[in-house]
């Protein structure tokens, strides 16, 4: 036996520890895998062996290769092993490595479930700490049902250093097993009072987990809760009662007026920017909560803003965004109060953090008013063009928008400014991925506003022709879907729609979608050409767009996308049966035959005879082509509500999940999918063509090198190499030649859109000189102040904007499990004890004393009162008070 020993500490000396593994691996970066490979191999060796102190120290090497990313779960019967070790030293590595690859769906953890409880149980108070420690990173449903009585015994130990893991390592156990959190609660509410600081700081800190799903059963707890923040120096601990309290207050506002107090003086006290903040932000929420009862804490509120102030202005870039934060959630109560400090807000948009600037576009969003709408609006464009990341311009454009249209367009007095800004931002951001926006934008505004679609069409007009004049893209594709949409749906508010319809039809290579709505439009301005020019009589200009039509559209029809074929050969039919029937038309031969005109007016002759205009105009025929062609475009369009096409009803028999035809088997051989590819598209020739490709021998390279310099010595404009080089040192002695241009340039700094800021200035000066009365919120009407914006949207029959989608719980929210009521008493509770009437009287008279010390506690600012008589016998009911959690909690003020 002692040879055996011998022999087992003489191996030890020649194995590889931890340090000779860290030290190989830097030493083997080439070939790390392979070393690594072999230490596996060392490692599996030193297992299989009987000494616990060499299995150990193959687990430490197997805990660090985890860290590296090895898989070492076919060691789970060996961590255990070691984990039952009687040496301390052993078992930690044991337990570090279960820490480390164990989960809560892992197998071999019932094998643990009595060596974790023997551990818990341990007189060693490093023993069980490890235990709990190790525990805490695993722990199952089967393993937290199984060791809870063991742990929450733990809560009485006389040692800080268990009690204080105990509690901690209860949290854990009632994620797994909420039915741990009835039986846990009096003990865990006495920890609240626990002598040891440690202790009582990991009570708060479980309470106020616990309290995130169901703040209502910590109700209680306020009077404790209150003590601690008044006389605790703990800011970590202050931090979590400040949250607690956040959560408590709307359950109860009157909690709220007595926080307000002892808050206020945190807040001018501490020097920690993190209880700060938490300070600040539970000052909101009292706030929000006693608004309705309690007069206007405008001296609170003004606090807050001063330090969050301090917060923004700070360096660092954490308290910066911690300070915009809250100040958002002021700006939901006290609008007023933050925009005042609109200038620190445009500061920070200037700022070298993108986050920082999105939380400063946050807050200009409910900063806008009808009085600074237009500046904030003109100062972010200002800001986009010397901005960088199109991520971010892509934001700003949409937070542009967005404050622009909120609570339907609320804040504009001008659409005309709108309409421009949308314009100029097309033009501006022409790579953006926000073209979509800036198209639903423009078509909403112009169906709405009904006022506005004159300007907002010739706006789109104008856009038409500037693609189809220019090379180069220089704006959004998608804004022009927009744009040949309004101009063929409100072709009646064109001025000139021969000019328009020349424009589309110069459209280049175009999104499928997009090309598509272009067809459908060129046929709606056809038809209104069409109006006009049948009763003038023009029907060689009829003619004419009905050859470019055909000619543009002919291209369109071979496209490979279905619906621009469809679109394509619909519009090429129309237009075939208008030529057709013009020409067939006794007008339209008369037009073209001589005609001479008499003296007389009114009347013209042909062959001899005399026509009247009258009876030239009955011959046309009933019904005009065009007002047959512009039906088909007749109609009011308003705009769809959000979320309508889920809100229409499935008719019954109606099976959206399947088949409208089964789908066809798949054949074996492949040989009737050679021309699947090139069904709608015109194949390549080339593609079919085998050709070889023979590599050229050295003597035909010679040549055909030869030949090619031969070829740029006889070329007068190939530039030799052999050229020299320009002296441009001397720049002074370059003359300047003046250039003599007849047309004068014209540049301009300033966008369309600032001619109306300062128009609105201008009357705001006038407004100040003739003293007119006007309120404080609404700004001067302008031009387009006084537009009505058409708020009715198509819905489904019997469905109302009310009818919202149900939000259900997050399923793999950990803390849903939680949200139970601490009163209700299971049915395992009732069968095991009935309780006699003794019992229940002194139930009662518990919940009263709860409830007494919550009414103390906001009656009188914390301090206790004595009780009377009647309140001691329990006979004293006051009004407005309701059970709940195990305790009466007041939900009402009293009268």
């Amino acid at each position: 036996m002692a040879l055996k020993k011998v022999k087992g500490n003489f191996e030890r000396m020649f194995d590889k520890n931890l340090t000779d593994l860290v030290r190989g691996i830097r030493n083997n970066k080439e070939n790390e895998a392979k070393y690594i490979s072999q230490c596996m191999e060392d490692i599996k060796q030193e297992l299989r062996q009987d000494n616990l102190s060499v299995k150990s120290n193959a687990i430490a090497k197997l805990t660090y290769l985890q860290m590296l990313g090895y898989d070492i779960s076919w060691a789970g019967f060996n961590i255990i092993e070691v984990m039952s070790s009687n040496k301390f030293t052993l078992k930690r590595i044991g337990y570090l490595a279960a820490s480390q690859s164990f989960h809560c769906d892992s197998e071999l953890l019932m094998l643990t479930t009595n060596m974790i409880r023997k551990e818990l149980n341990s007189q060693n108070q490093y023993e069980s700490g490890l235990a709990l420690t190790s525990l805490s990173c695993y722990i199952s449903a089967d393993l937290a049902r199984d060791l809870s009585n063991d742990i929450l015994t733990l809560l009485n130990s006389t040692k800080p250093y268990i009690r204080k893991k105990a509690v901690l390592m209860m949290y854990k156990v009632f994620l797994k097993y909420p039915d741990a959190l009835r039986p846990a609660f009096p003990r865990l509410k006495e920890k609240l009072e626990d002598p040891d600081p440690g202790v009582q700081s990991a009570a708060v800190n479980v309470v106020c987990e616990l309290a995130r799903k169901n703040p209502k059963n910590y109700l209680s707890l306020a009077p404790v809760f209150f003590k601690l923040m008044t006389t605790s120096t703990n800011n970590w601990m202050l931090i979590k009662i400040i949250k607690l309290f956040g959560a408590l207050t709307p359950l109860e506002p009157r909690l709220g007026k007595k926080l307000i107090e002892p808050l206020t003086n945190l807040i001018h006290s501490t020097s920690a920017m993190s209880l700060l903040y938490e300070c600040i932000n539970t000052v909101i929420a009292v706030l929000i909560s006693i608004s309705s009862g309690m007069p206007n804490h405008a001296a609170s509120i003004q606090l807050c803003v001063q330090k969050l102030r301090i917060l923004i202005e700070d360096s660092d870039q954490n308290l910066k965004y911690l300070g915009l934060l809250a100040m958002s959630k002021i700006l939901k109560t006290h609008p007023k109060s933050v925009q005042a400090h609109k200038d620190l807000i445009l500061q920070c948009m200037e700022d070298k953090d993108e986050s920082i600037r999105l939380r400063a576009l946050d807050l200009l969003y409910g900063m806008v008013s009808k009085k600074n709408l237009m500046e904030i609006v003109k100062k972010l464009m200002v800001h986009m063009d010397r901005a960088e990341g199109t991520m971010y311009r892509d934001e700003l454009l949409s937070k542009i928008i967005l404050i622009c249209s909120q609570n339907n367009y609320q804040f504009i007095t001008n659409f005309e400014w709108y309409v421009t800004v949308l314009v100029e931002l097309a033009q501006m951001e022409f790579g953006s991925k926000q073209g979509h926006v800036i198209a639903a934008q423009l078509m909403d505004v112009s169906i709405r506003v009904q006022a506005i679609r004159s300007f907002a069409v010739a706006e789109m007009a104008q856009l038409l022709e500037v693609y189809s004049s220019s090379t180069q893209l220089s704006i959004m594709q998608d804004v022009l879907y927009a744009a040949a949409w309004l101009c063929g749906e409100f072709a009646s508010e064109l001025k000139n729609v021969e000019q328009t319809l020349m424009a589309m039809l110069q459209y280049k290579a175009l999104p499928q979608h997009i090309e598509s709505v272009f067809i459908h439009n060129i046929l709606k301005l056809f038809a209104r050409l069409l109006e006009r020019y049948e009763t003038e009589c023009k029907y060689d200009e009829i003619i004419k767009y009905c050859d470019l039509i055909d000619a543009k559209l002919s291209e369109s029809i071979k496209s490979a996308e279905l619906e621009v074929q469809e679109r394509s050969s619909t519009t090429l039919i129309i237009v075939k049966i208008v030529r057709d029937a013009i020409s067939e038309s006794e007008c339209y031969s008369f037009s073209v035959v001589l005609i001479y005109r008499v003296p007389s007016a009114g009347k013209q002759e042909t062959n001899g005879k005399i026509m009247d205009d009258d009876s030239f105009d009955e011959k046309k025929g009933d019904a005009p082509l065009a007002a047959e062609l512009l039906s088909l475009f007749a109609g009011e369009l308003n705009p769809v509500a959000p979320r309508a096409q889920k809100k229409v009803p499935v008719p019954d028999g109606l099976d959206l999940d399947a088949w409208i035809h089964e789908p066809l088997e798949e054949s074996e051989s492949d040989s009737d999918n050679i021309y699947d590819d090139h069904l709608f598209v015109k194949p390549d020739k080339t593609e079919y063509k085998s050709e070889k490709h023979v590599e050229p021998t050295e003597e035909e390279l010679q040549k055909s090198r030869e030949a090619r310099k031969l070829e740029q010595m006889n070329n007068p404009h190939y530039l030799k190499g052999a050229a020299k080089k320009r002296d441009y040192e001397n720049v002074e002695s370059i003359p300047i030649s003046e250039l003599d241009i007849p047309i004068k340039l014209v540049t301009s700094s300033h966008k369309r859109s600032d001619k109306y800021l300062t128009s609105d200035k201008k009357k705001k000066k006038k407004k100040k000189a003739k003293k007119e009365e006007s309120s404080s919120d609404e700004a001067e009407p302008t031009v387009g102040s006084t537009l009505m914006v058409n708020k009715n949207m198509e819905l489904p029959e019997g469905a109302t904007l009310s009818d919202t989608e149900s939000v259900h719980d997050n399923l793999d929210d950990p803390h849903r499990a939680l949200d139970i009521d601490l009163e209700t008493v299971t049915m395992a509770h009732v069968d095991q004890k009935k309780p006699k009437k003794k019992k229940e009287k002194k139930k009662v008279s518990e919940k009263h004393h709860a409830s007494h010390e919550v009414v103390n506690l906001l009656d009188t600012g914390g301090k206790k009162t004595k009780k009377t008589k009647k309140e001691k016998k329990g006979k004293l009911k006051k009004p407005g008070y309701e059970e709940a959690v195990g305790i009466s909690t007041p939900s009402k003020e009293f009268q």
